[in-house]
């Protein structure tokens, strides 16, 4: 099969032929239709993630048709068409039995802890934990553009936030994952301000429902958040992950509202100098979100079925697999405006 490989930290990727991954006994392997590029590839690429081994695929946004399964999976058929969460559970650890699959204490994760699908064909481990059915008339490309970037601004917004209509919510960083937040908030309810330094990306997150956008490159936007809303936001998230977006996240919310850090602080990015003082006197809330659990992924889909969510507006730029392993080293730079997916073509 083809497949877009990096032999060590920070070099090119090159497409070549590798094997086909063959399933674990508890495993399926997906025919790769389309699969999205997330700044966590770049972050693997860069060698930020203990996960990451060169020679290495990267690629975790997938979705796909089941081509393989190994002689223990029950619950699935050759054929069928699928995506997983990009974290996956083992299904019998304490986290996966509480229903909490994306902290599992023994997770897999395609494109980390094994090669991922910038590929013809991935391995899906703990297949009956992990594959998801794609509802019918949800094409691949926005398929895999759910991914970790809708997923976690899913999960993010209406589990970890507990975001209510009429709420506030802020939006640092408006690339694939923070446009998914913005829409996700919208179609809770929320008003939402959303935060970058693209004007190509403000625009954007307004076309996504933001009724308020700030150019952060010339104003304090936490202020400018606090004059907008009149008392700071109810819920603010970095969907960037950086020492300033996290800061500037906290700052803009108001009393006993609730930050969520969706961006990864990786890197030079790692341990922000967090207001603390604020968090005690205005009693925040600090809530990670690390993905949505397979479980809970006909939530998302009912969201998409009653329209209050279109996650093909977000896809900026359809790519093939060799043009996706040319971008992947700019991702730190946000090469395109919202969500970036390789398209394959049918076998």
């Amino acid at each position: 099969m083809q497949a877009a490989v990096f032999t060590t930290f920070r070099t090119p990727l090159v497409v070549r032929d590798v094997p086909v991954p063959q399933p674990r006994p508890d495993a399926a392997v997906v025919a790769v239709r389309a699969c999205g590029i997330c700044r966590s590839d770049w972050h693997g690429w860069m060698g930020h993630d203990a996960d990451v081994h060169p020679p290495h695929v990267p690629g975790h946004e997938f979705a796909g048709v089941v081509a393989a399964l190994g002689e223990a999976v029950r619950g699935w058929r050759i054929g069928a068409r699928v995506t997983a969460p990009f974290s996956c559970g083992c299904g019998d650890c304490p986290e996966c039995r509480s229903g909490n699959h994306q902290v599992c204490d023994a997770y897999t994760q395609p494109g980390f802890t094994h090669w991922g699908a910038f590929a013809e064909f991935v391995e899906v481990r703990h297949a009956d934990t992990n594959l998801v059915a794609l509802p019918d008339g949800l094409d691949f490309v926005a398929a895999a553009s759910l991914g970790c970037r809708f997923a976690t601004a899913f999960r993010a917004v209406v589990d970890r936030a507990r975001t209510a209509a009429g709420e506030w919510v802020a939006v640092y960083g408006c690339g694939g994952v923070g446009l998914s937040a913005v829409m996700i908030a919208r179609a809770a309810g929320a008003r939402v301000v959303a935060v970058d330094m693209r004007g190509d990306r403000l625009e954007a997150a307004r076309a996504a429902g933001a009724e308020e956008t700030i150019n952060a490159s010339g104003v304090d936007p936490a202020r400018r958040i606090h004059a907008i809303t009149g008392r700071g936001a109810h819920v603010s998230i970095d969907a960037l992950g950086s020492r300033v977006t996290s800061t500037a996240s906290i700052r803009s919310l108001a009393k006993r509202g609730r930050h969520v850090q969706i961006g990864l602080l990786l890197g030079d990015e790692a341990a922000p100098p967090l207001p603390m003082d604020l968090v005690i006197g205005r009693e925040l809330e600090i809530l990670g979100s690390h993905g949505l659990q397979a479980p809970a992924y006909p939530r998302l889909f009912e969201l998409l079925r009653a329209g209050g969510i279109d996650p093909r507006r977000l896809v900026s730029d359809v790519v093939t697999l060799a043009e996706g392993a040319g971008l992947l080293p700019r991702f730190d730079r946000f090469p395109h405006a919202g969500i970036t997916v390789i398209d394959f073509p049918d076998a």
